[in-house]
């Protein structure tokens, strides 16, 4: 059975929040029917190249017939149960999954909702592990500037302090320390003083710090940051030496998207607590997990509270940890190495747009590209110019950056990147 329903845009437009707008004046939202391989279909008619990957999640593109039938086969049995007292077996082949691809020291998986919950869950974990030990001082985080983790009240209160999205909310949010974001390009040599700088952070800070989070190698949505592997490597280094926790928020570049399976692999690391999400079950649906040691799995279990204090409703959802399995099993299949090294390969034309004075910056890795313009983006002018183009790429800020899906032809990558130039040459910006 399928529905017949029309899209009533001006409902949409008075009912409707879309994530970051105004409900006073509203970005344009574009009417959706269908999706289809790396290509988005609109009620007009258009054909959109998709350069977004649905906010980077749907890595295998859309509509695959085998992560349909994960859910539908799923569906069928038992669409969702329980997690308190159950269990079922996709909810444990998947954590037997992740326990396999993630660095070894992981062990322990607790299963959540969505990225900011998954952080949510780590920041919970580092802040009871000191408990449970009768660390009652160490209740701050240290982080890195430019940084996100999401929409959620302590996610929020690690993002960038003064150009995050949420530094409206200082005052109401926890106070933590933040560290100057890591300034050495991925491509440059180390910076030995960046990293003496960073150690007197720790000298100051350990004794009240639970945990220091950060996303590996790529600061997302904070700003596009590639940094160097021998910062994430001290960063190490450091949380050892001084009893800090380290987490690693990897929802943005797990599962292959800097070109190596976990951006933490660039620095050959492991971290005390991960959390990954959005590519985790290819874009079908919404689902994450949070990693941990035996360590501080133990530690929580044997303090105060002896559990993790957190179960959402849907935790350990079947549908989604099907077609998770599903997902990991195709990233195998479909030599995901081979798609994203040609991911780097074709957004190379990118490179193009450095030769236009608008354009401060352009930077590859993996399957990431980012062009830097020296002022803010008028989103809703580019993007109608993209969509007369054939093309679905949403920028931000002074960003205007592509991460598409890992099955992305060769000749729609062209597309893409040709289009980016298009729009910054007609100043369509």
């Amino acid at each position: 059975m399928s529905n017949n329903y029309s899209i009533d845009l001006d409902f949409d437009k008075n009912h409707i929040w879309h994530p970051y707008t105004s409900m006073i004046d509203p970005l344009p939202v574009y009417p959706v029917a269908r999706t289809f391989d790396n290509r988005i279909v609109l009620e007009t008619g258009e054909e959109l190249i998709d350069g977004m990957a649905s906010w980077w999640s749907a890595i295998h593109g859309y509509g695959h017939p085998k992560l349909i039938a994960a859910i539908q086969q799923q569906a069928a049995k038992m669409s969702h149960v329980m997690f308190g007292g159950l269990t079922h077996a996709p909810a444990v082949e998947l954590c037997k999954k992740l326990v396999a691809i993630t660095p070894s020291p992981l062990q322990k998986v607790f299963l959540a909702d969505s990225g900011s919950v998954a952080v949510e869950v780590a920041i919970k974990m580092a802040l009871q592990f000191w408990l449970s030990r009768g660390f009652h001082h160490k209740r701050k985080l240290m982080t890195a500037k430019k940084g996100y983790h999401g929409d959620t009240f302590a996610a929020m209160s690690v993002c960038d302090p003064v150009n995050s999205m949420h530094s409206m909310y200082q005052g109401f949010l926890p106070e933590h320390v933040f560290v100057p974001a890591p300034q050495t390009s991925f491509f440059a040599q180390p910076n030995e003083l960046e990293l003496l700088q960073l150690r007197e952070y720790f000298v100051t800070h350990h004794h009240e710090c639970a945990a220091f989070i950060i996303e590996p190698i790529v600061q997302n949505a904070g700003g596009m940051n590639f940094y160097h592997p021998s910062y994430l490597k001290a960063l190490r280094d450091l949380c050892d030496e001084f009893e800090v926790l380290l987490i690693l928020d990897e929802i943005a570049t797990g599962f292959g998207r800097t070109g190596t399976l976990f951006a933490s692999e660039h620095a050959d690391i492991s971290p005390d607590i991960l959390c990954i999400g959005k590519a985790l079950t290819g874009g079908m649906m919404t689902l994450s997990a949070t990693l941990t040691t035996d360590q501080v799995a133990l530690g929580i279990s044997q303090g105060e509270a002896k559990v993790l204090m957190h179960g959402p409703t849907f935790m350990g959802n079947p549908l989604a940890c099907n077609v998770a399995c599903a997902s990991i099993d195709l990233l195998v299949e479909n030599d995901w190495q081979t798609q994203v090294t040609a991911l780097a390969d074709g957004l190379q034309a990118l490179q193009a747009c450095q030769t236009l004075d608008a354009v401060k910056n352009v930077r590859v890795l993996g399957g990431i590209g980012v062009v830097e313009v020296n002022r803010q983006v008028n989103v809703a002018k580019i993007q109608a110019y993209f969509i007369k183009l054939g093309v679905w790429i949403r920028p931000f800020g002074k960003l205007i950056y592509i991460m598409p899906p890992y099955t992305t032809p060769t000749a729609d990558l062209a597309l893409l990147c040709e289009a980016v130039f298009k729009a910054i040459a007609a100043d369509e910006f």
